[in-house]
């Protein structure tokens, strides 16, 4: 497996052992990412997962919930997929955004989407999570520019039409996986280019979540220079990270009960020292990986909020 792969994968797993989906429909997942039965069984089981159910025994009395259709749209396994019954996302009420479409590398088209604000500090570009573009990161551009900050969604599935055409959702995940990290860039320097074009002359920023947010970091240590500004919302982060080739000021979000991705928080805190970038390095208390998704069973509006905060102070200090 590719270090994205991986990612994907312990994420489907630990979603898994957390009881946010049951052991068929995480298995299904483990098999569109390309690992067959045996590997994925191994996986569920080194990521905590409870034991399998005896043979003859339902997953409904072991406690899982019965598993997806696979024909139906499936939950992220960015802990996105079950909707909050009464979440109260974090921000202001946000702008309308609009799709749009932009020249991408090698004459591809690449599609986002855009929120203007009235009088721009700054522009952003957001990355979405292992979904795709959704509507929650719409809404998150959509309260940028509603916070005076232009904003772009980019799908980075753009070049396999787009992530309305997958009906799966944890098909597109798998898709995900499946494309180059130098691909990534590629679309993601693109998107700032839009950015410029739109934006006149505005500072530009990035932020992304989870996978999004290992985008980020991404982003970052591929000499950019045109980045004025980062937030990563508990991304992994690459193999071998440099970010000398970029003088973004890095605002690192991290959650307390995220082990896995909080692994590589040395790591990055130790090349933002290396590169001598401006950073800041927050860790939320009391919660877990996506606490920032107002669509996901783990989002807590308080730490939410908090975060948002701190993303427009960084903004408002490097961007404005």
């Amino acid at each position: 497996m590719t270090p994205i792969q991986r990612y994907l994968a312990e994420e489907v797993a630990i979603d898994h052992a957390d009881g946010l989906i049951p052991r068929r429909e995480a298995l299904r997942r483990l098999g569109l990412l390309g690992i067959a039965l045996p590997a994925a069984s191994a996986l569920l089981t080194a990521c905590g997962a409870p034991p399998e159910p005896a043979r003859g025994t339902s997953a409904t009395s072991s406690g899982a919930a019965p598993a997806a259709s696979s024909g139906a749209p499936a939950a992220s396994s960015d802990p996105a997929g079950t909707p909050a019954t009464s979440a109260s996302p974090a921000g202001p009420s946000p702008l309308p955004t609009r799709p749009i479409t932009f020249p991408g590398p090698e004459g591809t088209t690449l599609q986002g989407a855009w929120a203007a604000a009235a009088d721009p500090k700054g522009a952003v570009l957001v990355i979405h999570e292992n979904r795709g573009l959704t509507d929650h990161i719409r809404s998150v551009a959509g309260r940028l520019a509603a916070s005076g900050y232009s904003a772009l969604a980019i799908d980075l599935l753009s070049r396999e039409g787009g992530t309305a055409s997958f009906a799966d959702s944890a098909q597109a995940t798998a898709k995900l996986g499946e494309i180059p990290p130098e691909r990534f860039v590629a679309d993601m320097k693109a998107g700032l280019g839009e950015l410029t074009n739109r934006a006149n002359g505005a500072k530009l920023g990035v932020i992304g979540f989870c996978f999004g947010g290992g985008m980020t970091w991404l982003l970052l240590s591929s000499a950019e220079p045109r980045l004025a500004a980062a937030a990563p919302f508990y991304g992994p982060l690459p193999d071998h990270a440099d970010f000398t080739g970029t003088k973004a000021a890095v605002l690192a979000i991290y959650a307390e009960q995220d082990n896995r991705v909080n692994a590589s928080r040395d790591a990055a805190k130790a090349a933002l020292e290396k590169a001598g970038l401006p950073h800041e390095i927050v860790t939320f208390p009391g919660v877990n990986h996506a606490f920032f998704n107002d669509t996901g069973p783990r989002y807590n509006a308080k730490a939410a909020a908090q975060a948002y905060q701190r993303v427009l102070d960084w903004f408002g200090n490097h961007l404005s």
